[in-house]
């Protein structure tokens, strides 16, 4: 069977889709059309709700929004992946919250900024938000897969939040500081409406990535800084792996292990764990081969010995490792190393999630070595886990023979069939038309 590639919407394609959806359905034109990418990360997970740094991109597939401001509370929201119209009230939502559905995560947003711009003391602007958007009416255009670990969710909430910036004329996706508003407002909807404990760095991703770059993402700090990222000068291209395998990261499984990185990081006397990476990384540390004697580096034997409890052992063993990996890949990049230097640290970040967060599944790990033994330059899990997408850096000449050898091991092991995107780091959120 031939391998099933997912495109994404161009644009002008995009922006046609959600303003026909929003006129089918409420009878109107939209006041403008706003897009926001998913992203995934090349490393760097489970990284950022404990202070470290992540490497994502934005990916060219997107989210496109058409919105319309009502003079109520109501919110109205039609989806291409879900056609029956959601109509959710704002004062309902602050009341009474978590909720499910994608009125939770385009309510939350609203309010989450609203509460953002007070907490940052621009009561003014938080006033003229209430007043200028009380309700909205949303119609969803997506091609970015759902439930695939690509960020969909993140993806909405920053669309969203770029066009209710715009529409309350409140000028924050203008600067970088004010998108890190707009990154917090969809945090807190995450966090707070929807229930999910995620750390920020999905929609740092869609609302701060730059086109041919990835973003090094310091998650104590919130500093960035951008990497170019041509893989078409280097003759690669990068491929997603949807596993086609469902995940839910507020099911209770992405919380526990927050919670236990929490725990000891309680334990070990500091607020996140990343505050126990050192700044330079040794060359003499092995970060990549899990099976040998020096592994991990003795910096971090030094903390797991203060530990008893054996599932914190392993989850902060993770988290320092994967953190101190995205470092070295980030001094890879900045020197220009050669994309074979970038192998073993891709695949130990997979072995790591595998073995110390127990956050891959069998589907992945197919998937993972496939494109291994295809030849690949590193592959890894992407996103929160259990189920969704890996990546894999293939030569752009062996991107179908690769997705081949992936479809051909789901197969023989009666998986689902696995789809596929070739993707280039894209642009961040902003307005279409």
């Amino acid at each position: 069977m031939e391998p099933e590639f997912i495109p994404a919407y161009q644009p002008k394609e995009g922006a046609r889709r959600a303003r026909e959806l929003f006129e089918k359905t409420f009878s109107a034109a939209p006041s403008g059309v706003w897009r926001a990418p998913g992203r995934v990360n090349v490393i760097g997970e489970h990284t950022d709700y404990n202070g470290g740094k992540a490497l994502p991109l934005a990916l060219p597939h997107a989210i496109y929004v058409a919105l319309k401001v009502r003079e109520d509370d109501q919110l109205k929201i039609i989806s291409e992946d879900f056609p029956e119209l959601s109509i959710l009230k704002l004062s309902d939502l602050e009341k009474h919250y978590p909720a499910k559905g994608p009125g939770a995560f385009v309510g939350g947003v609203i309010l989450g900024l609203v509460q953002v711009l007070r907490d940052s003391g621009l009561e003014e602007n938080a006033r003229q938000l209430q007043a200028r958007v009380p309700g909205l009416e949303v119609a969803v255009a997506s091609s970015v897969p759902l439930s695939a670990g690509l960020s969909s969710s993140a993806a909405l909430e920053c669309a969203i939040a770029v066009g209710i910036d715009e529409l309350a004329d409140l000028g924050l996706a203008e600067s970088f500081d004010g998108r890190k508003l707009l990154v917090a407002a969809g945090k807190l909807a995450e966090n707070r409406y929807v229930g999910a404990p995620t750390g920020g760095l999905d929609q740092s991703a869609s609302m701060l990535c730059e086109k041919d770059c990835v973003l090094e993402l310091d998650c104590a700090t919130w500093q960035t800084r951008s990497h170019p990222f041509d893989l078409p000068s280097l003759g690669l291209s990068l491929l997603v792996i949807d596993t086609c395998t469902s995940h839910d990261l507020a099911d209770g499984q992405y919380g526990a292990r927050r919670a236990a990185c929490e725990e000891a990081a309680r334990i070990l006397g500091v607020s996140e764990l990343g505050e126990l990476v050192p700044e330079t990384i040794s060359p003499a540390d092995n970060l990549t081969d899990l099976n040998a004697d020096n592994y991990p580096p003795s910096w971090v034997c030094q903390q797991l010995d203060k530990l008893e409890n054996a599932e914190q052992i392993s989850r902060v063993r993770h988290v320092l490792t994967e953190i101190a990996r995205c470092q070295l890949l980030c001094e890879l990049l900045e020197a220009g190393a050669a994309p074979d230097q970038w192998r073993k640290l891709l695949d130990a970040s997979h072995e790591s999630l595998r073995r110390d967060y127990e956050v891959s599944c069998e589907e992945l790990d197919t998937a993972v070595a496939a494109a291994r033994k295809a030849g690949a330059y590193g592959a890894r899990m992407t996103g929160g886990g259990f189920g969704g997408c890996a990546i894999t850096l293939v030569d752009s000449d062996r991107v179908e023979t690769t997705a081949r050898a992936v479809v051909k091991a789901f197969n023989k092991a009666g998986y689902n069939q696995p789809r596929f995107l070739s993707v280039l780091p894209s642009a961040p959120a902003g307005k279409v038309e």
